[in-house]
């Protein structure tokens, strides 16, 4: 493989029984811009931007790990969508109000970010996150 990757962009497709209101929800609520529309005979989709994308894998073990600093408990199922917001606490509360449930409040974790969980439309689960200063913290060989 050459320096420049051959992946050009991470596009996360979501299926959603309530489009308008999903739509509505990630565009107007939590704020992303609408990059195209197209329609179909009887169908719909809107590809919004989400800043700079990247797949984040994990095995079990570390999933559950997140999932207890966040949650307290293990909640998420295979994906969760992580989103990197200027105030976690503040678009909680915006997100909540919008009909998301919050099952977590922000909570500061060890990798030194401040991260709340939600379940929101088209059913998925939600971490926003904020990066707090400093370097985090350290656990292993490398930093999380």
């Amino acid at each position: 493989m050459t320096d420049e990757s051959a992946v050009k962009e991470l596009r996360l497709v979501v299926t959603a029984e309530d489009y308008d209101a999903a739509l509505r929800f990630y565009r107007d609520v939590l704020g992303l811009t609408e990059r195209a529309a197209f329609a179909s005979d009887g169908g719909r989709v809107t590809i919004l931007e989400a800043g700079r994308a990247t797949l984040e894998l994990t095995d079990p073990n570390h999933a559950a790990f997140i999932d207890d600093v966040e949650v307290g408990r293990r909640v998420a199922g295979h994906v969760r969508v992580a989103f990197q917001v200027d105030d976690s606490a503040a678009v909680t509360e915006r997100l909540a109000a919008a009909g998301a449930e919050v099952v977590a409040e922000p909570t500061r974790t060890p990798w030194n970010s401040l991260n709340s969980r939600l379940e929101a439309p088209a059913a998925l689960q939600l971490t926003l996150f904020t990066e707090l200063d400093g370097q985090g913290l350290s656990f292993g060989s490398g930093r999380l």
